[in-house]
């Protein structure tokens, strides 16, 4: 019987198909009702599992000091396309559609800042930079340009916390 009932739960679990990710629509309307009830800009970014850089910026975005100072100005969102074959089932339906709405593609990552509305506020390509896109923002120019779009989607910030996420920035490893 237990025999039995083991080859049962392993079949299941072979057999059970993963569910699809949330639609990009349903994960913005999500993030846009956040964003009004608590006064918030959302920070919108695009990443791949295959993109180092992307890591690098999940990481940053869940570090202990940083996560609690950007929520209090941001609604993260992340939205994953440009999955390799292996993974296209990562994807979010409609993701690509939202990375052209607000500027890109110019390489991953690619981050925006909208309203709670759901309307751009600014992306990350950096006027003055060649190629644009500042993807995560390691050299000092790229961080200079994403302090200046904190600062534009979030014009609140308190000097003490836009310090604390710039100097998390200018700090980090190469």
């Amino acid at each position: 019987m237990k025999i039995k009932m083991l080859a049962l739960v392993l079949l299941l679990s072979i057999t059970a198909v993963p569910a699809a990710p949330p639609s990009a629509d349903e994960i913005i309307g999500e993030a846009t009702a956040k964003a009004t009830a608590g006064n918030k800009s959302i920070y919108l970014y695009f990443g791949a599992s295959w993109c180092g850089w992307c890591k690098r910026l999940d990481a940053f975005l869940e570090r202990p000091d940083i996560k609690p100072v950007f929520e209090k100005y941001f609604v993260p969102v992340k939205l994953v396309v440009q999955e390799n074959e292996k993974n296209k089932a990562l994807e979010n339906a409609g993701a690509d559609g939202w990375l052209t709405k607000v500027g890109g593609p110019e390489g991953l990552p690619f981050s925006a800042f909208l309203d709670s509305k759901g309307t751009l506020i600014v992306n990350s390509k950096q006027p003055a930079k060649a190629g644009g896109n500042i993807g995560f923002p390691a050299a000092p120019e790229e961080i200079d340009w994403f302090v200046a779009m904190m600062k534009k989607a979030a014009p609140r910030i308190s000097e003490a916390d836009l310090k604390v996420l710039e100097t998390a920035l200018r700090v980090q490893k190469k």
